[in-house]
């Protein structure tokens, strides 16, 4: 589904966008649905985005790993030291 975004420029900006769409045989529209996915992908990650992608990165390994038992056994051997 498409959605419509209205857009208030002044004169000098939107003769400014008129002109390097024209230059790139667009419309002034596509120009600006193309200049709106550059900045999108330019925006930096949400901090959420970022935690969950290193996880499901580290899903795709495997990791050497004792038994649970061991492992708390050896944590709480840490504790004692």
């Amino acid at each position: 589904m498409s959605k419509r975004l209205q857009v208030v420029l002044d004169d000098a900006e939107a003769r400014e966008i008129r002109r390097l769409a024209r230059s790139r045989r667009m419309t002034v529209s596509e120009w600006v649905r193309q200049a709106l996915r550059v900045a999108r992908r330019q925006e930096p990650e949400t901090e959420q985005t970022k935690k969950l992608q290193i996880v499901h990165a580290s899903l795709r390994h495997s990791y050497p790993a004792p038994d649970i038992n061991q492992m708390l056994s050896e944590i709480e051997q840490g504790y004692l030291k």
